[in-house]
C-alpha cells in the first residue's frame, strides 16, 4: 500500500513548485541587467534622434499654420 499523504500539503507544494519553474522561465525572459537595460534605452534614443534629423519638413503643415 501507498504512504498517507496530507492532500492540502501535497497541493501546497506542488503550487509552490510549479510558481518556482514559472518564475526561472520568467527570470530567462524579463531578466535583464542594468547595463543591458541602459545600452538598450541609449540605442532607442540615438534611433529616435537620426529618426528625427531625416524627417523631412513639408510646406503647408501644422507648423507652417502658425
Amino acid at each position: 500500500m501507498g504512504d498517507i499523504v496530507n492532500l492540502n500539503k501535497a497541493r501546497k507544494k506542488k503550487a509552490r513548485e510549479d510558481a518556482g519553474r514559472a518564475a526561472a522561465a520568467n527570470r530567462v525572459t524579463f531578466g535583464r541587467t542594468k547595463s543591458e537595460r541602459a545600452r538598450d534605452a541609449a540605442e532607442e534614443e540615438r534611433a529616435r534622434r537620426d529618426h528625427e534629423q531625416r524627417e523631412l519638413e513639408r510646406d503647408g503643415g501644422p507648423e507652417a499654420a502658425e
